[in-house]
């Protein structure tokens, strides 16, 4: 994950089928994610708000 994507923690995911997940829009606040997650319910799918943490990177030595 790189420092954009930090910023802005809350994502929301398209599920799609066979188990597959897609990440449509990011945002900084939950709230912002919400309102636009009911707009893209209007037409049709599943989508989902989720607390996108990034993850530590390992450093190996050489």
């Amino acid at each position: 994950m790189n420092y954009r994507d930090e910023l802005k923690p809350w994502a929301i995911f398209q599920r799609l089928p066979k188990g597959e997940n897609v990440c449509v829009y990011r945002f900084r606040t939950r709230t912002d994610a919400d309102a636009y997650t009911s707009i893209l319910r209007q037409g049709g799918g599943i989508f989902e708000v989720v607390y996108d943490l990034p993850q530590p990177q390992q450093v190996t030595q050489g």
